[in-house]
């Protein structure tokens, strides 16, 4: 018992220092306009991967900003090269379909986030 208190305290203490960051990542050359989000290449592999992040708790919460060639993620992270790195095995990364092309930490004034998932399976 007193093993899994430690642990759990060790990944709570972990998941404490990370702050939030808002990532965009912009449409590069590669991306077909003429194709909806789900039909460009490899985007099973994509939505797996980005999801596979939502479910630890990486990402936070994401999306397509309407009218631009952008996507906005809220990412908890403890720095931005973390971020890039952890990006870096996307398969739309690796296509050149998307490209990190800002990251800055985000302070949440308003409103709330869901928790780390913490301990869950």
């Amino acid at each position: 018992m007193a093993t899994e208190t430690v642990g759990l305290f060790k990944r709570k203490r972990t998941m404490d220092a990370m702050k939030l960051f808002a990532v965009i990542r912009t449409c590069s050359d590669a991306w077909n306009p003429s194709l909806r989000l789900e039909e460009q290449p490899d985007w099973g592999a994509h939505a797996s991967f980005m999801n596979r992040f939502e479910s630890e708790g990486f990402i936070v919460l994401g999306g397509p900003l309407e009218g631009a060639r952008d996507v906005l993620l809220i990412v908890r992270a403890t720095t931005a090269d973390e971020i890039v790195e952890r990006l870096r095995d996307d398969p739309w990364t690796s296509r050149d379909l998307l490209r990190v092309t800002r990251i800055s930490p985000w302070t949440l004034r308003l409103g709330s986030l869901p928790g780390p998932n913490v301990g869950s399976a």
